[in-house]
């Protein structure tokens, strides 16, 4: 069998001594140290990859099951603001001033002389027909409105004798509240 011989093309003596030769005998070992610490993030990396998969396919799976509740639950979300709506008009009807109220109010400070003809409704006003055999009853039916806090102002419009009744007298009242 033929005896082998390994052959060194780089002289290891004079390599060794030589500034090239320690350069590059540097470079090489601190370009390993570099390939080897690369390979291990470059492996890190990768492993990491399958945790974050894993992750990833998690918090999927999580915003499909709140979508599906969500919209499940979208229909009854719905309903409730509608009743929300219509609670929040009732409670603003609710609050309003009711004309029947006021009128209620009118006619419980009618004197016994004074009879009322007509009572006409606005926005926030009301306005009071009505007859009198005297000036006194009228100007008592304008008193009992005036002492009631909840109108603003009370106003006599107009005040003439009635036609019909010689001894009658007619009036018109004006009340905001």
């Amino acid at each position: 069998m033929p005896k082998s011989k390994s052959i060194n093309l780089l002289p290891q003596e004079e390599f060794d001594a030589s500034i090239v030769g320690r350069v590059l005998k540097w470079a090489m070992g601190t370009f390993r140290i570099i390939v080897i610490v690369t390979e291990m993030i470059v492996m890190a990396a990768f492993l990491s990859r399958f945790w974050l998969d894993a992750q990833n396919s998690d918090l999927t799976d999580a915003i499909k099951n709140k979508t599906a509740i969500i919209e499940a639950q979208s229909d009854f979300e719905k309903e409730f603001r509608q009743l929300q709506k219509k609670l929040a008009i009732s409670k603003a009807l609710a609050k309003d001033v009711k004309p029947t109220d006021k009128v209620d109010l009118v006619t419980s400070k009618i004197p016994g002389e004074v009879v009322l003809t007509a009572i006409t409704t606005g926005e926030g006003t009301l306005q009071v027909k009505g007859s009198s055999a005297s000036e006194i009853g009228i100007m008592q039916f304008i008193a009992n409105l005036k002492a009631e806090k909840s109108f603003k102002t009370v106003e006599l419009n107009s005040l003439k004798s009635s036609e019909d009744n010689q001894s009658g007298i007619t009036f018109i009242v004006k009340v905001t509240y």
